[in-house]
């Protein structure tokens, strides 16, 4: 798998205003004239600090979950608005922040890249145990806090941040989180992601309105 950095102002805009009804599209664009040679340069520091991890990174998810990735190319559209952003699964095209430190960025992505690749995992191979797309993203969220910092081989992605399980914005799916880390860990140990799999789509039934938004019933559109 190989990750692009690309500037797509029209894709950012869509997605964006889908994520965070009060943006308009004339204030994106508006960011984007003024801030366009920022994202400009981002786009190659970005790149540039990827690319030093993107083999050893691609690899330790594959024999990780034990499934390739769904598509050899990846798209990470830079965005003045949108934090981060994963299409769910529908297609290899992620969204970031242009505003990140480019060492620092790494780990976010990654976040997404991996929340992708979880979905890609549940559609092809679990979409029959019935689970709603809420409550697939908490599985595939929690997946990525995990690979992303409870193992040795995310250390040496990005020495120094790693330490973030618990620590993030969706508090709502913190007892999931603490439900399946021994599950996460047994699994690593016995190179059995499937396992951790499983165990999650159980759990995560009591939850039937899980998603962004909280445990309710969905309000806002989320990706």
């Amino acid at each position: 798998m190989r990750l692009i950095f690309v500037i797509d102002k029209e894709y950012d805009i869509n997605i964006s205003m889908q994520l965070n009804k009060e943006l308009s599209r004339e204030h994106i664009e508006e960011l984007y004239r003024e801030e366009m040679p920022g994202i400009r340069l981002k786009q190659k520091l970005y790149q540039k600090s990827w690319n030093k991890i993107n083999d050893e990174f691609s690899k330790y998810v594959e024999t990780t979950t034990g499934y390739n990735w769904a598509y050899p190319e990846y798209i990470c559209v830079l965005s003045p608005v949108t934090r981060g952003a994963s299409n769910w699964g529908h297609a290899p095209v992620i969204i970031r922040d242009y505003r990140d430190i480019p060492y620092q960025m790494r780990r976010m992505t990654a976040h997404e890249l991996i929340l992708s690749h979880y979905f890609e995992i549940y559609r092809r191979h679990y979409a029959s145990e019935g689970l709603k797309d809420g409550q697939v993203w908490a599985l595939a969220e929690i997946a990525a806090f995990a690979l992303t910092s409870l193992t040795k081989d995310a250390e040496s992605f990005w020495p120094g941040h790693t330490g973030y399980y618990y620590n993030h914005k969706y508090f709502h799916i913190v007892g999931l989180q603490k439900e399946l880390r021994k599950a996460f860990i047994e699994s690593i140990e016995r190179k059995d992601f499937d396992s951790y799999i499983k165990v999650g789509i159980g759990l995560v039934r009591k939850y039937p309105e899980m998603g962004p938004w909280g445990l309710g019933k969905k309000k806002v559109a989320a990706l």
